[in-house]
This record gives structure tokens, C-alpha cells and sequence, in this order.
């Protein structure tokens, strides 16, 4: 019964106007090829970053400027604007669905009528 109430839970998820959005947001940055290069210049910077710090050091200003300056471009472009707006949407969405389900569990743990059909 828990499986079938989640994968309805998934399904409704996927036909929500916020997940639709995300998803037509995510098509059009891989579909502009300056965003992609946008893209794949910030995983770039952001690997070397991570080796950096893996091993304790700091990145260099340059390194740290540049990935600045590219998440900053690929945020003020319309694409990637309307992508931050889209995935802000879908997290409140999610947030909410899990509230939701924590307030259900809490009503569930307290009640003495068991469920399971």
C-alpha cells in the first residue's frame, strides 16, 4: 500500500505545473549552446576547486573570481533566470509535499487504528 500511495504521490508530482516548468527550464539550457558552454566552464572551475580544497588549499583569486563571475553570468541570463526561478518553485513544492508527509506520520504514529488495507 506504501509503495502504490508513493508512486501516486510521484505521478501527481510529475503532472504539478512546478515540475513541468523545471523540466521545460532544464530543456532549454541544454538546448542553448552558450548556456551549455556556461555550464561546463562552471563544472570546470568548480572540479579544480574541490581538488584544491580536497587537499587543503584555498583556490587561487583567479580561480575563485572566475567561477564567480560564471555562476553569476549563467544566473543573470533569461535561461538561466528562468531556471533558478523554476527549481526555487519545485523545491518549495517538494517542501511543502514533505511537510505534508511529516505531519501525516505524526498523526499516524499517534493514532491507535492500524491501516494496512
Amino acid at each position: 500500500m506504501i509503495w502504490d500511495k508513493a508512486q501516486e504521490l510521484g505521478r501527481l508530482i510529475g503532472q504539478s505545473a512546478e515540475y513541468q516548468a523545471l523540466r521545460r527550464a532544464e530543456r532549454s539550457l541544454r538546448e542553448d549552446k552558450d548556456t551549455v558552454s556556461k555550464l561546463e566552464q562552471i563544472q570546470t572551475l568548480a572540479r579544480q576547486v574541490d581538488q584544491l580544497v580536497a587537499q587543503g588549499q584555498m583556490p587561487d583569486e583567479p580561480t575563485a573570481q572566475a567561477y564567480e563571475t560564471a555562476v553569476r553570468d549563467l544566473e543573470t541570463s533569461v535561461i538561466g533566470q528562468a531556471y533558478v526561478v523554476a527549481r526555487a518553485n519545485f523545491e518549495k513544492l517538494m517542501a511543502k509535499v514533505n511537510e505534508q508527509m511529516t505531519g501525516g506520520m505524526e498523526k499516524g504514529a499517534a493514532s491507535s487504528i492500524i491501516t494496512l488495507g
